[in-house]
């Protein structure tokens, strides 16, 4: 008996709602795995619709342009030696459910419901779809008239069963089903399934990827057999990123994994493994040979005219594939490279607008948005050298150039990125030439603005309006004042950002427009240490799911890597928002000094606020056992309270943050990763519930 099977996975940059741009990479999939021999072929999750439909799941319109891609995909030559496995939205008996279709040519053998639906962080998916709770039940579904005058059967299985080939048994899982603690695999694999496939549309976040990994090889560990990983890859229209690195594991061992970054829309990771391994590592476990003998029987659909196995002659001629050494983790500072880069890649050329405009004011924040998109020119190079045709129009659609060469990194740098320092009187040299250095060496096209004629006129009309002058506090003004003039700066800044994005192109004579960056840090945004309508409104930032210390990490990794000696002032120089004057021409303003707290603090308060679930009384009682050897209870306490106070008082600038490429599990994102009010009370219970500690900490000490 014939044991090696060759299979196929699918990942697909996908964009919710693109119908038509959808089914042709799930057709070039389908039609590659073909060539390549595979008999099985995996795609991501919700593929023909696209995972981010979000509430264009509640219209009908969205499934039934799924039932029409399918029907196309029904009868494509390739599917007659070959399942294949596709994502969409169903709806059975008034409800609706994330379904996976797994058929052959005009014949679908099953239609899977997702059990287990993931619904914290970035996931509603109990918003649009109800998970199928009749487990190992399977129902019959009557297909509509577009799909039954196709396929060779008006009725169909649809629910929680396996499928039964005539050489082995095929198990399915959907993405969130493998995190949960009764995962479908299991009660799977005592009923003889040696093949699992897991549909998934899991997001980028930094350091997740060797806990998504560990998880597919512990669930073939314990149980045995071929665990197919599937992922998407790319932006499809929202704030996270889907970052592939499908893989596939068989008895607890990595044996292939894909890249987890690219710019490729269809990359296919083809395997070979042998059945035989699989049987193997279960027969010499007795206990699992007793429990599949007394689990309760699992439906099966049987397709027994139909085999995975290749034939006595192509088995001798392929190798089965061997474990991995290691799997490819990349370092944050890669994952912040590549990830964003591929996330404003996609962003951009599904816009059809023809660059990016950035405010570069030679800090670290604006430093580290440039050298993203300096990194992202450099991965179009990259992919355009290698021949991928499609990044090469997407190029030449983005400049308007049907004949544009992508000749250097720096050349395409220069072509789309604008960048921009806007000076006041109060900006020193030292970030105007920081700016300007780093703007030559990744070759942006920079120029630089004096905004004080601007900020003027403002304040003019104030005074003539109030007959008030206000001041800095440096010359008498009161904090009020000193903040108002600070923010009518800041707010210039976007205005103008947004005047240059929308006519720099007109007055270069090309077509179209730019799309303006912002450069807030996942900590500013925390804080609220930023100014509303300011520079960190924008139409995307790629820095804002990022903290402080990682992007220090990444511009050093940056410098090291590109040679960039110019970032090395840059990573040194202490942040700053350069919106007072200037003392003998010096900064007089720090951002920790302006925040009362250091970035490093602000991490650890954000991780305790969103991952340890703390309000202010158990983050207090948290830092006093973390914070023992380095600050008072009553020190510690001061600063639990200027956190909470400051992030409460700015806590409505979120609603309007600029979309971010989601990257940390603390984000403060309000628009749906971190919903809160945004109009609090003063805290005096929580705080002083945190003093009467404090108190009897001092008490205690003193015994």
């Amino acid at each position: 008996m014939m044991s090696k099977v060759k299979l196929s996975l699918a990942t697909l940059n996908q964009w919710a709602l693109d119908f038509e741009g959808n089914y042709e990479r799930i057709r070039s999939s389908i039609e590659e795995s073909s060539k390549q021999g595979a008999r099985y072929r995996l795609g991501p999750e919700l593929e023909i619709c696209g995972y981010g439909c979000e509430d264009h799941f509640y219209e009908n319109d969205t499934i039934l342009h799924s039932w029409q891609v399918l029907a196309k995909l029904l009868v494509m030559e390739e599917t007659k030696e070959m399942i294949c496995d596709v994502g969409m939205p169903v709806l059975y008996e008034g409800t609706r459910y994330n379904c996976r279709i797994i058929f052959t040519y005009k014949h679908i053998i099953l239609i899977r419901p997702k059990l287990s639906c993931c619904n914290q962080g970035n996931y509603r998916e109990l918003r649009w779809f109800t998970p199928w709770l009749k487990k190992k039940t399977v129902k019959k579904f009557i297909l509509p008239e577009m799909i039954a005058i196709i396929n060779d059967a008006r009725v169909v299985p649809i629910g929680d069963g396996i499928i039964q080939l005539k050489d082995t048994c095929i198990g399915s899982e959907i993405c969130e089903e493998l995190w949960t603690a009764d995962s479908t695999h299991v009660q799977q694999s005592l009923a003889g399934v040696e093949i699992f496939t897991n549909a998934s549309a899991s997001h980028f976040n930094l350091r997740k990827l060797s806990e998504r990994l560990g998880l597919a090889q512990s669930a073939t560990t314990k149980v045995g057999g071929v665990y197919l990983y599937n992922n998407m890859i790319g932006c499809d229209g929202g704030r996270v990123y889907y970052d592939g690195a499908s893989n596939v594991c068989v008895n607890g061992q990595l044996v292939k994994q894909n890249c987890q970054f690219s710019m490729r829309e269809v990359d296919l990771t083809i395997v070979t493994v042998d059945l035989d391994d699989v049987r193997a590592y279960r027969g010499e476990n007795s206990s699992r040979g007793i429990s599949s003998s007394a689990a309760t029987p699992y439906p099966r659909v049987e397709y027994l005219e139909f085999g995975l196995c290749m034939s006595r002659q192509q088995a001798l001629l392929t190798p089965a594939d061997e474990a991995m050494s290691e799997p490819m983790l990349l370092s944050a500072e890669e994952e912040i490279e590549y990830g964003a880069a591929c996330w404003l890649w996609d962003y951009l050329r599904r816009s059809g607008l023809s660059g990016f405009f950035l405010p570069l004011s030679g800090g670290i924040d604006s430093s580290s948005t440039a050298c993203i998109v300096y990194s992202m020119c450099c991965m179009v190079h990259k992919e355009v050298s290698a021949g991928n045709s499609q990044v090469l129009a997407d190029v030449r659609r983005i400049v308007k150039d049907d004949n544009y060469r992508v000749e250097t990194a720096e050349k395409l740098c220069h072509e789309i990125l604008t960048t921009c320092y806007m000076a006041t009187d109060n900006s020193s040299a030292d970030t105007r030439n920081r700016a300007e250095k780093l703007s030559t060496r990744i070759n942006s096209n920079h120029f630089g603005v004096k905004m004080d004629t601007i900020v003027m006129a403002f304040l003019t009309l104030f005074t003539a309006a109030t007959g008030y002058i206000p001041k800095f506090t440096s010359r008498g003004g009161t904090k009020r004042e000193n903040l108002a003039l600070q923010n009518i700066q800041a707010r210039i800044r976007m205005v103008l950002a947004y005047l240059f994005a929308q006519l720099l192109q007109w007055v270069r004579g090309k077509d179209g427009s730019l799309l303006v960056l912002g450069s807030a840090n996942v900590d500013e945004c925390l804080r609220g240490y930023y100014t509303k309508y300011d520079c960190s409104s924008a139409d995307v930032n790629p820095i804002g799911g990022i903290n402080k210390e990682d992007l220090k990490s990444f511009i050093g990794h940056f410098m090291r890597k590109y040679r960039v000696d110019e970032l090395l002032s840059i990573v040194e120089a202490p942040p700053t928002a350069e919106l007072e004057p200037l003392c003998e021409g010096k900064l007089a303003q720090t951002d920790e000094e302006d925040m009362g707290m250091t970035y490093a603090e602000l991490t650890v308060f954000g991780k305790l606020r969103k991952l340890s679930k703390c309000g202010p009384y158990s983050m207090f009682r948290k830092l006093v056992d973390q914070w023992r050897d380095i600050s008072s209870p009553r020190e510690i306490a001061g600063k639990v309270r200027h956190f909470f106070w400051n992030y409460s008082i700015n806590r409505h600038k979120t609603t309007t943050l600029t979309p971010s490429l989601h990257a940390e599990n603390y984000a403060p994102d309000d628009n749906r990763f971190d919903l809160r009010p945004f109009l609090y009370p003063r805290w005096t219970w929580q705080f002083g519930r945190i003093d009467e500690d404090v108190e009897e900490l001092e008490k205690l000490n003193k015994k």
